[in-house]
C-alpha cells in the first residue's frame, strides 16, 4: 500500500511517500532561518508557511516519484500534539485530498511516529522501551506493538530539548542550538559536578529539566564572558566553527560538555529505572530531535548493550520532524486494520491524543516487521 504521509506539527512541512516500510520519496522545507530571528517558532508565521509551501510539496513529490495523487492508497497525516494552527493546515489538506481520490485517511499521534521511525531502516521488535526526547517532550514508553504505547514517564515541566535551546539562546547561539552544543563538546571530558542531574533523586520515571536549565543559567550569568558577543553565523558554525569562533573555547567547550552529560546522565539514569520495572523487552528505542546528540546515543547504545537489548534509533536525519515518519506510522496502523473518519480532529499540545479511531478487517501484506516479540 502507498501511503502519504502529511507533517505540519510544528517548522517542518513535510510529505513522503511510504510502500511497506520503505520510504519511496519525501519533500522536507525547513522554516528554521524564518524563526531563527525570533529566537524561537512563531505559530502564526509557521501556520502560513505551512500553507503556502505544502500544495507545491506535494507536487513536487508527486513528481519526483513519478505518480499521480490517483496512485495513492491511503493518506496519514500528523494530527498532534503540535501548534494548533499548522496541524490544522496539514489535517486540512489531507482531507481534501482523501474525498478528491477516495484514498482512506488515518490521524497519526507524532510523538509514537517518532518513536516508529527507526522502523523505516531496521526491524522493530517488540516489546519494546521506547525514550522520546524532543524539544516539547522526554516522554518514556513501553510499546507492544506499532499500535499498542503504554506511558510510563512524562515530562513535568521544561523538556530536554527546551533546555539545550534555552542554553543556546544563553550563549547567543543561533535556533535551534543544540546541534552547535554538542559540537562544541566534541572531544572535551565533563565536569560531572558543574551542574546537577535532573530529576533524579526520586523513585519515579518522569523528567523535569527545569533545574538543570536553571543552573546552567545561573552559572552563565556570572561568566557573561562566555557568550559570543554577536550572534555566529549558522552556515559558518555549522562548518565545524563552533568551537574556533568561541570567545572563550577551552572554557565554553567545557560548559557544553557538562551540560550535555548532564542531560546524557539524567536520561540513562532515568531507562535504566525503567528497564528494571519492565520485563521481557526486547528493544530499546530511541527517537526525537534530541536522539540526533552523541552524548545519547552513545549512552543509550551502552545501556542496551548492557541489557541485552536491540538498539534502535534513527538516523539523525529521521530524529527531527518528518513526513516519513508519519507515513511509516500510518501504514502500520492502517495495516492493523485502523481507520479514521473525516471527522478527525487535530489535537494541540498539552492535550493527549484519542484513540478514537475504527478498526476493519486488518490486511497488509509485506510489511518489515518482527511480531514474534509481540505475539509471545
Amino acid at each position: 500500500m502507498l501511503v502519504l504521509g502529511v507533517e505540519t506539527s510544528c517548522d517542518e512541512t513535510g510529505v513522503a511517500l511510504v510502500e511497506n516500510g520503505r520510504l519511496v520519496a519525501e519533500c522536507l522545507a525547513s522554516q528554521t532561518d524564518i524563526h531563527a530571528v525570533f529566537g524561537g517558532v512563531v505559530p502564526e508565521i509557521a501556520s502560513r508557511e505551512h500553507q503556502r509551501m505544502l500544495p507545491v510539496l506535494f507536487q513536487n513529490l508527486l513528481r519526483k516519484a513519478g505518480l499521480t495523487a490517483q496512485d495513492i492508497g491511503a493518506v496519514a497525516v500528523a494530527r498532534g500534539p503540535g501548534l494548533l494552527g499548522s496541524l490544522l493546515i496539514g489535517m486540512s489538506f489531507a482531507k481534501g485530498l482523501c474525498l478528491a481520490t477516495g484514498a482512506p485517511l488515518i490521524g497519526v499521534d507524532h510523538l509514537h511516529a517518532h518513536l516508529l521511525a527507526p522502523g523505516l531502516e531496521n526491524e522493530l521488535r517488540f516489546p519494546a522501551l521506547g525514550l522520546l526526547v524532543s524539544g516539547g517532550h522526554t516522554h518514556i514508553y513501553r510499546l507492544d506493538s506499532p499500535t499498542e504505547f503504554r506511558l510510563l514517564g512524562r515530562t513535568l515541566d521544561d523538556a530536554a530539548g527546551e533546555a539545550f535551546d534555552k542554553v543556546a539562546k544563553l550563549l547567543n547561539l543561533p535556533y535551534p542550538g543544540g546541534r552547535y552544543l554538542d559540537d562544541l563538546s566534541q572531544g572535551h571530558e565533563p565536569d560531572t559536578k558543574m551542574f546537577p542531574k535532573a530529576y533524579v533523586h526520586n523513585d519515579n520515571l518522569d523528567f523535569s529539566f527545569s533545574g538543570l536549565k536553571t543552573a546552567v543559567a545561573e552559572y552563565l550569568a556570572k561568566r557573561p564572558h562566555l557568550a559570543y558577543a554577536a550572534m555566529p553565523d549558522a552556515q559558518a558554525l555549522r562548518n565545524g566553527g563552533a568551537l574556533a569562533l568561541a570567545p572563550h573555547p577551552q572554557e565554553l567547550a567545557l560548559v557544553a560538555a557538562s551540560f550535555n552529560w548532564a542531560v546524557a546522565e539524567t536520561l540513562r539514569i532515568k531507562v535504566e529505572r525503567a528497564l528494571a520495572r519492565e520485563p521481557g523487552l526486547a528493544a530499546l528505542i530511541v527517537a526525537g530531535g534530541v536522539a540526533a546528540n552523541s552524548h545519547v546515543r552513545a549512552a543509550m547504545f551502552r545501556i542496551a548493550q548492557a541489557n541485552g537489548l536491540v538498539a534502535l534509533l534513527p538516523h539523525p536525519a529521521l530524529c527531527t520532524d518528518n513526513a516519513a515518519m508519519i507515513a511509516h506510522a500510518g501504514e502500520l496502523a492502517l495495516c492493523a486494520g485502523y481507520r479514521h473518519g473525516l471527522d478527525v480532529e487535530s489535537v494541540p499540545r498539552g492535550r493527549a491524543v484519542p484513540r478514537d479511531w475504527t478498526r476493519t478487517a486488518a490486511g497488509c501484506a509485506g510489511m518489515r516487521l518482527d511480531r514474534t516479540d509481540a505475539e509471545n
